[in-house]
């Protein structure tokens, strides 16, 4: 029996997807998501998350508040209806939404994407009636619901490598009638039961691209991923698969980030005074650049980012007594980045001159009139994978 309270809330649902979807539909090439958007109840895939709250966390951090329907269910319900990412999990650990606990900092793992990026990947992925979809990264199940709304249960597969993160979409998705294909799996891996696909949509960043989802692909199928690494830049492509078993495509404008896929995320890079002691002996020079590239908020800086982040793959970013290093741990060497003045000061030791690498692409992406992301693609083939623009050199990436 349906109670007064849960019939009132049911109301208001269908009225909040009604407002969301008016705001995440705004242009012609999503209309078809509308229904979509206005029939899946994003509230019944998200029980409990977590809201950055606006006190100060005693440590500096971001201090998390949970939020569900038991602790304050006006909130968790306009929450569940606004266009936000809403976390779910940080640092791997899976809450007792029953009763959870604010918590002081933690990197988030799992998520709820805003609904507008999940139309936006949908949408790119260049969907049509009749294809097999695969999933990387089920998450909570809502985006995988929209999917199952539009194309029907059959046409979509998704596998998640957290068996928590299944548990519960798999719940709220048979719950609501949607029978996709779902199953505890490393996405790098794709899913070979399922195969082959027409189509590879990632909600999660990859460092390359696995070559197992190219064999998985029906010639002419496209894969749709966020390329990311250890230096927090990405960029998304929409990769088509040949039937020699090579893949090309654009990189796709804008700027989207997902959470890299666990097995791609960075090592720790160890003590810090380890690798400053590396820069002992090594002669300062400044350059002709500056740091914009590695801290400005633009999206053009955040492409540089990529870029420099693609020729490094190996190597990642942190701050040691407010100086950036660059650390590579596979080769053993480090790149000391100082502001001075309106340039850079650079210090580097170890096998690889992390910063001549870095330097070299700055000066070619310059030398272009700094090229955005529309004006690259991505090949993958027998050789490699390599970002390629007209007048730059070609970036192998991994």
């Amino acid at each position: 029996m349906t109670s007064t309270g849960d019939s009132e809330r049911e109301q208001r649902a269908e009225l909040l997807r009604s407002e969301l979807a008016a705001v995440v539909v705004r242009d012609e090439r999503a209309e078809g998501w509308r229904k979509a958007v206005e029939t899946v109840p994003r509230h019944r895939f998200t029980p409990g998350f977590y809201l950055p709250a606006d006190k100060p966390s005693p440590r500096g951090f971001t201090w998390w508040e949970p939020v569900t329907a038991e602790l304050d269910p006006q909130r968790w319900l306009t929450a569940a209806y606004t266009n936000q990412t809403l976390v779910t999990q940080l640092d791997g650990d899976e809450p007792d939404w029953h009763k959870p606990e604010p918590q002081d900092g933690g990197s988030p793992t799992s998520s709820s994407t805003l609904p507008s990026l999940v139309l936006r990947m949908w949408e790119d992925a260049d969907l049509a009636e009749g294809q097999d979809i695969l999933e990387i990264g089920t998450g909570t199940g809502y985006s995988t619901a929209l999917a199952c709304e539009r194309y029907g249960s059959d046409a979509v597969t998704s596998v998640e490598v957290d068996d928590h993160r299944v548990e519960q979409a798999a719940g709220a998705l048979y719950g609501l009638g949607y029978t996709p294909d779902l199953a505890v799996a490393d996405g790098l891996y794709g899913y070979w039961p399922s195969a082959p696909f027409d189509r590879i949509v990632a909600a999660c960043s990859v460092r390359t691209i696995p070559r197992t989802w190219i064999a998985q692909m029906r010639p002419g199928g496209k894969i749709l991923t966020t390329l990311g690494g250890w230096q927090f830049g990405s960029g998304r492509t929409l990769l088509t698969v040949h039937a020699d078993g090579t893949a090309d495509g654009p990189l796709l404008p804008g700027t989207v980030s997902f959470m890299l896929a666990r097995p791609h995320q960075a090592p720790g890079t160890g003590n810090p005074a380890h690798w400053t002691s590396l820069l002992a002996d090594a002669h300062p020079a400044t350059t002709g650049h500056h740091l914009d590239w590695l801290t400005a908020a633009t999206e053009e800086a955040f492409f540089t980012r990529f870029l420099v982040q693609s020729a490094l793959p190996t190597s990642q970013i942190t701050t040691v007594n407010g100086t950036t290093l660059l650390i590579d741990i596979a080769t053993g060497s480090v790149a000391e980045l100082t502001p001075d003045g309106d340039r850079l000061r650079v210090r580097q030791a170890g096998p690889a001159r992390l910063w001549d690498r870095a330097a070299e692409v700055l000066d070619a992406h310059t030398a272009a009139g700094h090229p955005g992301p529309e004006g690259f693609r991505l090949t993958v083939d027998a050789k490699g994978q390599y970002l390629q623009h007209p007048t730059m050199p070609a970036i192998r990436i991994g």
